[in-house]
C-alpha cells in the first residue's frame, strides 16, 4: 500500500487525472476497476474516479508495488490493461502468436512503450500469474524470432530461460521450417524455382540491395518459391527461406522483376490495388529438430499455421492455405 497526500498544486483535480500523472504505469481501465472495488480510497473511504481532490486529502492505493516504479522499457507491459493476442499454440515452455501487420515486435522498431507485441505477451503472462517480475532472478519472457512491423505471421515467445536457449539454438541451426505467403506483381516464368544472389545492407538508406555477383560485404541469399495461383496481374507464392537475411524475400523478388504487392520500399505502389504495405505473411511453422532439443523435444515434427491471411482472402479468395 502507498499513500499520497494532496498538495495545494494538485487540489481541484479529478481523481482519475491525478492518478494518470502520479502512477503512469497504471492503465486507466485498471485504475477505474481498483476505485470501484475499493483498492483505491480517499481518506480511508470509498471514492469515485471523477471526485475532486482537496488539499490535505490522503489517497490510499492498495495495488502491486511494480505500478509505482519509474516507467521504462522493462515495465511497459504494465500499461497494457487488456492484452490483444491471437494465440496459435501455448504450453508451459513456449507461446506462438500470430502477429498482425502494423504491430511492432519491439520498441526499437519505432513503436511506443506498451504498444508492442512483446509488451502484450508479457502483460498476458503477468495477468495469468505465470510470470512474477518482482521475484529475484525471475526470467523475463522474450521473443525468439522477429518479423518486420508491416509483415504478419507467427512469432515464437519463450516462457522459460531453457526454452529461450534451446529455441535460439534451433533457429541458428535452421531446425525450423518457416514458410511465407506473398503476393508478387506479374507471374514468374517458372512455377517453381529458387532465387539466388548476394545481398548487402545500406545502413544509411536502411534498405538492402541484391546483386547477381559477389560484392564486398554482401552475403549469399536464397529463397525457394512456388506459385500457387495467378490472377489480375498478381501471383500468390509460397516462399521458403534457405538463408535468413534482412528483407530477403522483398528484395529478391523486386530484383527478379516481381516486387511484392504494396511494397513501396522495394517496388512502386500499384494504384490499381488498395494496399500500402507489403503482402507478406509468415503463415506456417514446422519444428524439424535433427539434434537434441531437451525440454522441447515434444515439438519435433509438429506444424502450426495462421488461420487466416488477409491478402489471400482479399485477392485469392478461392485458394485454401
Amino acid at each position: 500500500m502507498k499513500e499520497f497526500t494532496i498538495g495545494a498544486n494538485d487540489a481541484g483535480q479529478r481523481l482519475d487525472r491525478f492518478l494518470a500523472k502520479a502512477v503512469p504505469l497504471l492503465p486507466a481501465s485498471l485504475a477505474q476497476k481498483y476505485i470501484r472495488i475499493k483498492r483505491i480510497k480517499c481518506n480511508g473511504a470509498r471514492t469515485a474516479r471523477d471526485a475532486r481532490l482537496n488539499a490535505g486529502d490522503v489517497l490510499q492505493l492498495y495495488i502491486n508495488d511494480e505500478f509505482f516504479d519509474k516507467p521504462s522499457q522493462d515495465n511497459a507491459f504494465l500499461t497494457v490493461a487488456t492484452p490483444k493476442l491471437t494465440i496459435v499454440y501455448e504450453d508451459e515452455h513456449i507461446l506462438l502468436v500470430d502477429k498482425r501487420p502494423g504491430l511492432a515486435v519491439h520498441p526499437h522498431d519505432g513503436a511506443e512503450y506498451g504498444r508492442t507485441l512483446i509488451d502484450h505477451i508479457q502483460a498476458y503472462l503477468y495477468q495469468k500469474r505465470e510470470w512474477r517480475p518482482r521475484e529475484e532472478n525471475a526470467f523475463t519472457p522474450a521473443l525468439c524470432n522477429r518479423i518486420d512491423r508491416n509483415t504478419g505471421g507467427i512469432v515464437i515467445a519463450a516462457k522459460t530461460a531453457q526454452a529461450l536457449r534451446v529455441m535460439n539454438q534451433k533457429i541458428k541451426d535452421r531446425e525450423l521450417d518457416k514458410r511465407y505467403l506473398a503476393i508478387v506483381e506479374g507471374t514468374p516464368k517458372a512455377k517453381e524455382g529458387s532465387l539466388k544472389g548476394f545481398l548487402f545492407k545500406d545502413e544509411k538508406k536502411n534498405r538492402v540491395f541484391v546483386t547477381d555477383k559477389p560484392q564486398p560485404g554482401a552475403k549469399t541469399c536464397q529463397t525457394n518459391y512456388k506459385v500457387l495461383a495467378s490472377s489480375n496481374g498478381l501471383s500468390l507464392v509460397e516462399c521458403e527461406l534457405i538463408t535468413g537475411r534482412t528483407h530477403q524475400i522483398r528484395a529478391q523478388f523486386a530484383h527478379a522483376g516481381h516486387p511484392l504487392l504494396g511494397d513501396g520500399k522495394y517496388g512502386k505502389l500499384d494504384k490499381r490495388f488498395d494496399r500500402t504495405y507489403q503482402a507478406l505473411y509468415s503463415y506456417k511453422l514446422t519444428f524439424t529438430f535433427t539434434t537434441d532439443a531437451g525440454d522441447l523435444a515434444y515439438l519435433n515434427g509438429k506444424s502450426f499455421r495462421a488461420e487466416e491471411v488477409d491478402f489471400v482472402k482479399e485477392y485469392f479468395p478461392n485458394v485454401k492455405i
